[in-house]
């Protein structure tokens, strides 16, 4: 016996139309690089970069491998010395097997100014900086070098005084180079040989700058004035679309049944697309060819002071991207990290709202998140990088890529293709989503590295 007096709740719902959300994916972020750069259309599928010609550069570090309990130079990137860009891959190898391992705690100086430079340290892990006495006996810090970075070469090759003195900011490990082991290669190996003596007499060339236009101002009278032209890079770099793609699989049962009041095929689509543009965003900044954080410049790479982002490190990297900056890019860990220190400073970064949020930002230029910055050590317990960049072709700046029309395109640049309907009833679609993202000139674009995000302060 019942002894209810009512119907039941559990009951009436079997006779209840339900509100139902249309399918929900924590994976949808912002996706602001996305909605931050120019998009620039692409007819052919290729988009090349002319500039002008530059004086060769490599990407200024030296990589190392840890063998058990040894750390070493890896050979073909010694080339990254300029006299050994041709250099043979044997005597490229017997010089790495020079190399000798030197430990380094927090506070031991590495190298004295004015001290001959009889060795070539490569720092393989760890921080130091560079410091110098300036004009009127002040101590300048010149500039803080990590992981692969080398010093130094020019006063190495010549075998000249320090012109500064380096010490270590963290422990870590440098591999040295002795002055005697190049000497010996130079005298067996011709081509070493004039590529150093060409090395010396380029006296302040410098790696990655345009070649000069001759010209002449501020003269008197009829003077012969110069003759000059504005020379090209010879083999321009060229941009391919890339792509990001998958095939969607709907059965025909479920689209022909359950499709109301949310279209089955809409909302399938809906989400496969949100996955396209995240892969698509994670791509621009992490690909192994095009990449942002594979195409910064040597130059423009900054090491962080203190491992925590601070103030002072954003103002060296809007030092190197100075010009009409758009926006800086770093994980939300990072700029928590940045806000941090902001805080303990008593300088709390001004919000602003942008994209429809409200984000920090720093001397007026904000601070975008992404979740798609990686960290080198691990997801939040390793390091991590910060951008800066300048933005729009106008302003020779980063663009992104995508072609000016594709077919079953649903969004710019992405297609929906339907592929028929197979012998078990699934209808198939062809998603695909293709896009690229170019650096027109080298200095739109800028790094903070070895970014740490787990210092907090004691405020009590």
């Amino acid at each position: 016996m019942n002894d209810r007096m009512s119907l039941g709740p559990d009951a009436a719902r079997q006779l209840a139309t339900t509100t139902k959300t249309t399918p929900q994916m924590r994976g949808i972020t912002p996706r602001y690089l996305l909605r931050a750069l120019p998009w620039v259309d692409v007819e052919s599928g290729v988009f090349r970069v002319n500039r002008r010609r530059t004086y060769v550069v490599g990407d200024d570090r030296i990589s190392t491998f840890t063998e058990g309990d040894d750390t070493r130079v890896i050979p073909g990137d010694l080339r990254e010395l300029p006299y050994l860009r041709e250099a043979d891959d044997d005597l490229l190898t017997e010089l790495a097997s020079a190399f000798t391992e030197m430990p380094f705690e927090t506070g031991q100086m590495l190298a004295d100014e004015g001290d001959m430079t009889d060795r070539l340290m490569v720092i393989a892990q760890g921080r130091a900086e560079k410091r110098a006495h300036g004009r009127f006996g002040e101590d300048a810090l010149l500039e803080v070098i990590g992981d692969g970075q080398f010093f130094d070469l020019d006063s190495w090759t010549r075998s000249a005084p320090m012109p500064y003195r380096v010490k270590a900011l963290t422990p870590g490990v440098a591999l040295c180079l002795d002055r005697a082991a190049l000497a010996r290669l130079r005298d067996r190996d011709a081509g070493i040989r004039a590529a150093m003596d060409a090395y010396l007499a380029a006296d302040g060339v410098l790696p990655g700058a345009e070649v000069p236009v001759d010209l002449s101002a501020g003269h008197s009278g009829e003077p012969d004035l110069p003759a000059t032209f504005v020379d090209y890079e010879d083999a321009p770099r060229e941009y391919h679309m890339t792509l990001a793609q998958t095939v969607l699989r709907i059965h025909t049962r479920v689209s022909d049944l359950y499709n109301g009041p949310i279209d089955q095929t809409r909302a399938q689509s809906n989400l496969t697309v949100h996955a396209l543009r995240e892969r698509q965003e994670a791509s621009i900044l992490n690909h192994a060819e095009f990449g942002l954080f594979r195409n910064v410049a040597p130059g423009q790479r900054v090491q962080a002071r203190h491992g925590s982002p601070t103030p002072d490190d954003l103002d060296e990297l809007l030092t190197r991207v100075w010009k009409q900056p758009g926006f800086f890019l770093a994980h939300p860990r990072a700029i928590a990290a940045f806000g941090r220190e902001c805080t303990r400073r008593g300088v709390p970064p001004v919000i602003d709202t942008s994209f429809g949020s409200p984000l920090l930002t720093w001397r007026g230029v904000p601070l975008l998140p992404s979740d798609k910055v990686r960290f080198s050590g691990g997801s939040g317990l390793g390091t991590t990088e910060i951008l800066l960049m300048r933005v729009g072709e106008a302003e020779q700046g980063v663009v992104g890529l995508r072609p000016s029309k594709v077919e079953d395109e649903v969004e710019p640049g992405l297609a929906m293709r339907n592929m028929g309907v197979d012998q078990k009833g699934i209808t198939s679609y062809l998603m695909t989503a293709y896009f690229n993202a170019a650096v027109l000139v080298e200095d739109a674009l800028a790094v903070l590295q070895n970014v740490e995000v787990n210092n907090y302060h004691d405020y009590a």
